[in-house]
């Protein structure tokens, strides 16, 4: 399982940065812990990552049509709605306090989501093929809007286009294949910059992150269907893809303080 970048977690309150506690962060430290998980991202897919690539295939043909078709439905509707949609995004940016005080706000987001997530994958878990698909969507609202939440506690967000490709170029990266991210992270780092960026959707390749974020869950949701230990699996896949959904967000949100702070 990852782990969130810390910032005196003790002092995480439930949604709320008590007034005066935490002004500094140490950007030596910060900008490490950057580079560290930079490294992460850029590493070369092992002989993990080139065995499952075969296995996935082997593993797309198992799990029923009815299942793909919820899920690339899903991805679909979820791109959109990043891009479009106000109903799952409704988060004003607190543009106020220090960075270590709005990661403060940031991880209880991803404490209060996760925690959530886990809950639904037990319950879906334990329903067996029709509620684990329906599990999907679930998720996938989860998902977007601690996203946007994340995003919202550093200051950013908002309903212009730019800010949110910015959305989305984190949740690429987050769920990427090990092959693709690389590339994925010299986009996100392009947009970080004001480089190339596209002015509309029609420009940005969404069905090519949409077939690489369904067989990124194909696989963690083959186990959910599984009858008896399907709630656990589904509770620990949910709390581990809302993890590193969170995670990556947090370090995303980093880089661009960082900057945009010279």
């Amino acid at each position: 399982m990852s782990r969130l970048p810390e910032t005196r977690p003790e002092f995480v309150a439930a949604g709320a940065v008590p007034a005066g506690l935490i002004t500094v962060v140490d950007e030596t430290t910060v900008r490490a812990e950057v580079a560290a998980w930079r490294a992460k991202v850029l590493k070369r897919p092992g002989l993990w990552d080139k065995a499952t690539r075969g296995t996935q295939d082997r593993i797309n043909k198992i799990i029923p049509e009815r299942v793909h078709a919820i899920i690339t439905a899903g991805v679909e509707a979820m791109t959109k709605g990043i891009l479009f949609g106000s109903d799952l995004i409704q988060t004003r940016p607190t543009a106020d306090g220090s960075l270590a005080a709005r990661e403060l706000r940031a991880r209880a987001k991803i404490k209060a989501y996760r925690t959530t997530a886990s809950v639904e994958g037990g319950v879906a878990g334990a329903g067996g093929v029709v509620l684990a698909a329906a599990d999907f969507p679930a998720l996938m609202a989860i998902k977007v809007r601690m996203l946007g939440d994340v995003v919202g506690a550093y200051g950013w967000g908002g309903d212009a286009v730019r800010e949110r490709l910015f959305l989305l170029h984190i949740f690429h990266l987050a769920f990427a294949s090990a092959r693709r991210r690389p590339e994925a992270l010299a986009e996100l780092e392009r947009w970080i910059a004001g480089v190339d960026q596209p002015e509309a959707i029609t420009e940005y390749d969404w069905r090519r992150f949409q077939i690489e974020y369904r067989d990124y869950i194909d696989l963690a949701k083959l186990a959910q269907l599984i009858p008896v230990i399907g709630a656990p699996i589904g509770a620990v896949v949910n709390w581990r893809l809302v993890d590193r959904l969170g995670e990556t967000a947090m370090m995303t949100c980093r880089m661009r303080w960082l900057g945009e702070a010279g």
